[in-house]
């Protein structure tokens, strides 16, 4: 669940007129931090990344889906539930399948490996627009 901080941080880069992605950054930053204090582990950084987005997301972020990714309206509708166990019990489950998993998987060295990797999936176009918007959205005070 994200916490209030997060959302308020989140809210003020929406006010900045700052990307999607950057506010989403608030619930990821918190959801590392979160498995660097030994909360709950993933397995992987990218897991991690991806339940910060999924919690930006259930926050109100609108966070396109991933270029080249299908979504079709079927895939968009909510699952009907068929089992007979109700959210707590899915919910204390989920949470103790990600206790058991490591959290060494977002210390530094692996977050830097899941960003090379990412970044070298990108044009080097698109690389050079991302840098050329983050300095005009950048605050006076961090150039």
């Amino acid at each position: 669940m994200p916490t209030e901080s997060a959302k308020k941080r989140a809210a003020a880069d929406a006010r900045a007129g700052k990307a999607a992605s950057t506010q989403a950054g608030e619930f990821v930053r918190e959801e590392v931090d979160r498995i660097r204090q030994g909360e709950h582990g993933a397995r992987s950084a990218k897991q991690a990344i991806a339940i910060g987005l999924s919690e930006a997301r259930k926050a109100g972020v609108k966070i396109p889906p991933k270029p080249g990714s299908e979504s079709s309206p079927r895939a968009n509708k909510p699952a009907r539930k068929k089992s007979s166990e109700s959210t707590a019990q899915r919910s204390h489950a989920s949470l103790a399948a990600l206790r058991k998993e490591p959290t060494d998987s977002v210390s530094p060295q692996a977050m830097s490996r899941q960003a090379k990797q990412s970044a070298q999936g990108r044009s080097e176009a698109s690389r050079k627009s991302a840098a050329a918007k983050a300095v005009k959205t950048k605050a006076a005070a961090g150039r």
